[in-house]
């Protein structure tokens, strides 16, 4: 699983320390892309969706994209823009929008939606986001995870190989059963100063974690029948 660790990290000297890692900067904070391209191994660029929720601010669309026009090509890829709280048909249209390639792209299925939506884009896209919303907000919850073992479940049902899987805000969860490719959080950017650890052996202890291979079927998991 790839590790990507959110920006900004402060002071730089923390961050350069960190050089060879993978890093996720938001269009919300941008500050830190230029070196994250330097010393990074790739970098993750998220549209701002979530940081945007939180403050209630709208997010910059025609800034969001010439920012990606600027920065993003392999191994490099970015967050498609999506609508936190938002129905299939709103984070259809933003997709439709987007113009930039789909193997540098990546949609986001948000676990409150239904699980067709979620078979769609993984018939269309060789990379999908997972994102919490709604009553799923709290990543690791009870709720959470049910309808977790809800989608590898369905995708698995369906296909013989799942698509690249990356967890936002998912981190975390790298050591548990879902088999992400890939997932993000800020933990080292937010903690390592009050935690007292140096961020880049922060970042080394959670890259250390991998999660499961493969996907375990559990017959006993109950899918919900959706419209």
């Amino acid at each position: 699983m790839i590790h990507y660790h959110g920006t900004p990290i402060t002071p730089r000297l923390k961050l350069l320390q960190m050089s060879g890692r993978h890093f996720c900067v938001s269009f919300a904070d941008p500050r830190d892309m230029n070196v994250c391209l330097d010393i990074g191994q790739s970098v993750m660029m998220d549209n701002g969706a979530f940081s945007a929720f939180t403050k209630g601010k709208p997010i910059n669309g025609a800034g969001y994209r010439s920012w990606v026009e600027e920065h993003c090509q392999h191994p490099h890829w970015c967050v498609v823009p999506d609508v936190i709280g938002g129905d299939v048909e709103q984070q259809r249209e933003k997709i439709s929008k987007w113009t930039y390639p789909k193997e540098l792209s990546a949609p986001v299925w948000h676990l409150g939606l239904p699980l067709d939506w979620l078979l769609e884009l993984a018939d269309n896209w060789p990379k999908i986001c997972l994102g919490s919303s709604a009553e799923y907000w709290q990543v690791g919850s009870p709720s959470w995870c049910k309808r977790m073992d809800q989608a590898y479940e369905c995708l698995t049902k369906t296909r013989r190989h799942l698509p690249w899987i990356h967890g936002l805000r998912m981190l975390g969860q790298s050591g548990k059963k879902w088999p992400l490719a890939s997932a993000d959080s800020a933990n080292v950017g937010r903690n390592h100063a009050t935690s007292g650890i140096h961020p880049e052996i922060m970042a080394a202890r959670i890259d250390a974690v991998q999660p499961s291979k493969v996907w375990k079927p559990n017959n006993q998991i109950e899918m919900w029948h959706e419209n």
